[in-house]
C-alpha cells in the first residue's frame, strides 16, 4: 500500500491540487485549503484551541456526513480523529468519496497503552495492508496509566533519538497510512487470527509482521533520511513560518 510519511507535516501534495482536512484541531495542516471540524468551541477531543491558518476556508460538519461532492478534492488528511468517531467504516467512507487520494494517521495500540485519552473508542494495528480497530472497551487491557506527558509532551521535544525513532518506526505509536482510492477497515473482527494482536502476548512472529525486520544498513539509512527531513523541516520553519491564527481571531477577520 502506499508509501510510508513520517507525519502529516511531511507529506508531498503538488501545488495546484485541492486538499482537504477532517479534524484539524489545534494543529492545522498548513497545505489544507479547507477544514472541516465538528466542535469548534469544544476542545475536549482536543489539546488545545482551534487554529486556522488564513489562507482556509472552515466548515463546521461532521466526519461521518461530509457536506461536499463526491471527488470534490484531490487528496484528504485526517489525524487522530478517527479514533473518536461512532462509525470509523462510515467516517472513511466519506472521505473516500470526495477524493482519491489521502492520509490517515490513528493511535496504535501501543501508542494508546503509552499515552491513553478518555475520548478514544478505538486502537488500531496495521496488519496485511487492512486497518484493524477495535474498541478499547472490548479489550482485556487497563487503559487508565497515562504517560503521555513523557512520550507525547516531553521525550519527543527533549530527545531527538526518540523523536527520530517515533518517526522512522513505521506504525510504533501511530499507524500512518498514504492511500489510493481506499483501503479495507476491519472493525472488532472475531477472528482469531486478528484478535491474537489484540488480546494475547503478542509473538516474535507478530511482532516481526508489524515492524518488519531491517539490515543495520538499511537502519542507517533510513534514520540518516529521516534526520535530514526533520532538520530540513524545522529549518524551514523557523524561516518561513507563519503560525495559524485561533479561532476568535479567525473570526474576526474572516467571520460572516
Amino acid at each position: 500500500m502506499k508509501a510510508y510519511v513520517y507525519n502529516k507535516d511531511y507529506l508531498k501534495v503538488r501545488k495546484g491540487l485541492k486538499v482537504l482536512e477532517v479534524g484539524p484541531g489545534n494543529n492545522p495542516t498548513k497545505r489544507a485549503d479547507v477544514l472541516i471540524e465538528k466542535f469548534v468551541q469544544d476542545n475536549t477531543h482536543r489539546r488545545g484551541d482551534l487554529k486556522i491558518f488564513k489562507h482556509q476556508k472552515l466548515v463546521q460538519a461532521d466526519g461521518e456526513n461530509i457536506p461536499f461532492k463526491n471527488g470534490e478534492f484531490d487528496f484528504v488528511v485526517c489525524s487522530h480523529v478517527i479514533e473518536h468517531t461512532n462509525n470509523p467504516v462510515q467516517f472513511m467512507e466519506e472521505q473516500f468519496r470526495v477524493a482519491g487520494r489521502g492520509y490517515l494517521e490513528a493511535p496504535s495500540l501501543f501508542g494508546e497503552f503509552l499515552a491513553p485519552k478518555d475520548s478514544h473508542k478505538w486502537v488500531s494495528l496495521f496488519i496485511d495492508n487492512k486497518l484493524v480497530m477495535y474498541e478499547k472497551s472490548k479489550l482485556p487491557y487497563d487503559f487508565s496509566p497515562d504517560f503521555g506527558d513523557i512520550y507525547l509532551n516531553h521525550m519527543p521535544y527533549q530527545s531527538l533519538l526518540y523523536r527520530l525513532l517515533e518517526m522512522s518506526t513505521q506504525n510504533f505509536m501511530s499507524v500512518k497510512i498514504v492511500w489510493q482510492e481506499r483501503f479495507e477497515i476491519l472493525l472488532n473482527p472475531e477472528d482469531d487470527y486478528y484478535k491474537s494482536f489484540f488480546s494475547n502476548k503478542i509473538t516474535q512472529m507478530q511482532a516481526e509482521k508489524l515492524f518488519p525486520k531491517k539490515g543495520v544498513l538499511s537502519q542507517i539509512c533510513n534514520v540518516v533520511t529521516t534526520f535530514n527531513r526533520f532538520l530540513i523541516a524545522k529549518l524551514k520553519q523557523k524561516l518561513f513560518g507563519n503560525p495559524p491564527l485561533d479561532y476568535e481571531e479567525y473570526m474576526k477577520l474572516y467571520g460572516s
